[in-house]
């Protein structure tokens, strides 16, 4: 009874964040739509892409029944929520940049988590887990940004993103393995957000590739160095060869 009602609580837990990080992104996306000047038709399409479109590939690739998304109508009703906040308000400020930081690095550890779990429980293996998992995490801004014509943020110049998630799904996939799959939950979706939030406060980025030397300058370098080695022989050994 102790077990089943922990299980109950755990999925409970999970399914609340999980429709608060729809109802933050899916505002963010109202936000953009707003910047975009488009009208009300506009901001449910990016409010449902941004809340909702990490979800619906995961479950669309997955091929294991009609994506949650589609049978729970709160996800639905939650983003379009969203997207009638981010219409009728300006959202803007020092609270907005405060409070959804926050949402959207649990958003992103819980759906990294979410995704991993449900990729194992179909019979798939520990890659395709990673990745699916980190597709729920980022799907949906990838998704956005493509719409609006803009290079998704995830693919570089932002603080780490795609790597939490990549984390997040790695700690779930391990905990599922181990046969903690619902300390594993909770576990990845603290270490997904707490990465995502230390990065954004340290300011953590990947290298770019302007960063490094390209590689075509290799071998001319490596070539240079065996020819000023060349040069510089000792003495005694071109004093052997002439004798």
């Amino acid at each position: 009874m102790t077990s089943d009602s922990t299980l109950y609580s755990v999925s409970e837990l999970i399914r609340w964040v999980d429709l608060l990080g729809v109802l933050g992104n899916a505002v963010l996306g109202g936000v953009l739509a707003r910047t975009q000047r488009l009208d009300p038709i506009g901001f449910c399409t990016l409010a449902i892409l941004s809340g909702l479109g990490g979800g619906l590939i995961r479950d669309t690739l997955l091929q294991a029944g009609t994506p949650v998304a589609l049978t729970d109508y709160a996800y639905v009703l939650t983003a379009l929520g969203g997207a009638a906040v981010a219409f009728v308000v300006q959202v803007e400020g020092r609270v907005w940049d405060t409070v959804f930081p926050w949402v959207d690095a649990l958003a992103l550890g819980c759906w990294a988590a979410a995704g991993a779990q449900k990729t194992l429980s179909v019979g798939l293996g520990w890659l395709p887990a990673i990745l699916l998992g980190t597709i729920t995490a980022v799907g949906g801004g990838f998704t956005r940004d493509v719409v609006l014509r803009r290079v998704p943020q995830v693919l570089g110049g932002n603080t780490l993103y795609a790597t939490c998630a990549l984390v997040a799904s790695g700690v779930a996939v391990v905990s599922y393995e181990s046969g903690w799959a619902d300390a594993g939950l909770l576990l990845a979706m603290v270490v997904g957000a707490s990465l995502t939030l230390l990065a954004r406060w340290r300011n953590w980025m990947l290298p770019l590739a302007t960063n490094w030397q390209p590689l075509r300058e290799a071998p001319d370098r490596v070539l240079g160095a065996l020819r000023d080695r060349t040069r510089a022989r000792p003495s005694w050994r071109r004093d052997r060869r002439r004798r």
